[in-house]
């Protein structure tokens, strides 16, 4: 199996005005290096696509890239590069971007130009994420040319131009790689399940995730047994509540549940908006300790208590 680093450079509309609901974000190029099981980079791709949406690049996107409209206009139309791209790929192969954007905003345009949709489940690796969890624990949002300095990578080509940012995602995942490496794989959401045979359930070394279908509203949604069964990360065996499922904010549930064996989880469940209108959700559940507990039982009690204030006023202001 093949990894494509691959990154997007896209332009927007200049004002609200002119902006298509449709493709908020164009892409105007497209590159990526592509890397063998041992990281070693064996080919590149790199394409500049000309803009049909937005052809005048907006000023604060003009001010970072290395050229303008009339490198532009001599570029491909995208769906071109699209499918000349996924060719590229090959057919063993798995996305690797800096950050969950690039593989949303390329779907997008694929829709756009009613292009077939990748397959799904599209599993990828977020080299951000990975090399925060591995260098820098307290933080999830690296700048890329932050992660190349502290690496003391050699910079022999300019950032924000695709493929250059695909060759210095790929340096810092060479240099990061984990040894769980085949644990660290995300799914992508931007197509989610749409029914129960579709749902996601994945184990990984210190959580679980649950994808899970479209439902019309969060009640139908919390009358889904399987969608607020507690399970432990590690051995996947339902296990009781100590703090049973409340809503911790207007669109995510938290709670707290015990393993015998592997101690106390937080299970989380987070609503998500779909294209069509309906909700989906992410369950997740990590491992925790006495101290999360408390911090989860003092939220809950700090929102019980608001929501007593608001019943209060409430009552007084109607009379």
């Amino acid at each position: 199996m093949n990894y494509i680093v691959f990154d997007l450079e896209w332009n927007q509309s200049c004002g609200r005005d002119q902006e298509n609901p449709r493709i908020p974000f164009e892409i105007i190029e497209i590159g990526a290096v592509k890397l063998d099981n041992k990281l070693n980079i064996i080919d590149s791709y790199s394409s500049l696509i000309k803009p049909r949406i937005y052809k005048k690049i907006q000023p604060h996107i003009k001010a970072i890239l290395h050229y303008d409209e009339t490198e532009l206009r001599k570029g491909r139309p995208f769906d071109m590069v699209c499918r000349e791209f996924l060719k590229w790929c090959g057919d063993d192969y798995i996305f690797c971007t800096w950050g969950p954007m690039d593989l949303n905003y390329l779907q997008n345009n694929m829709e756009y130009y009613y292009l077939k949709p990748l397959p799904t489940p599209l599993k990828f690796y977020n080299i951000q994420q990975i090399y925060a969890d591995v260098s820098e624990p307290n933080h999830s949002i690296v700048k890329l040319e932050k992660a190349v300095n502290k690496l003391k990578m050699e910079i022999d080509r300019p950032f924000h131009s695709a493929v250059n940012d695909a060759y210095y995602t790929a340096g810092v995942f060479k240099r990061i790689k984990p040894r769980d490496l085949t644990d660290r794989y995300i799914y992508d959401i931007y197509n989610n399940p749409k029914e129960k045979e579709e749902e996601l359930i994945s184990y990984h070394k210190n959580y679980m995730e649950h994808i899970s279908r479209e439902f019309t509203s969060k009640t139908e949604a919390l009358e889904d047994e399987e969608l607020l069964t507690t399970r432990c990360y590690r051995c996947g065996k339902k296990i009781n509540h100590r703090i049973a499922w409340f809503a911790s904010s207007p669109n995510s549930y938290s709670c707290i549940a015990k393993c015998f064996y592997h101690g106390l989880v937080l299970g989380k469940i987070r609503f998500k908006q779909s294209k069509n209108g309906n909700l989906f959700a992410i369950k997740t559940m990590v491992p925790t300790d006495k101290k999360g507990m408390e911090n989860i039982r003092q939220r809950q009690d700090e929102l019980r208590i608001k929501r007593q204030i608001k019943r209060h006023n409430k009552k007084h202001h109607d009379f």
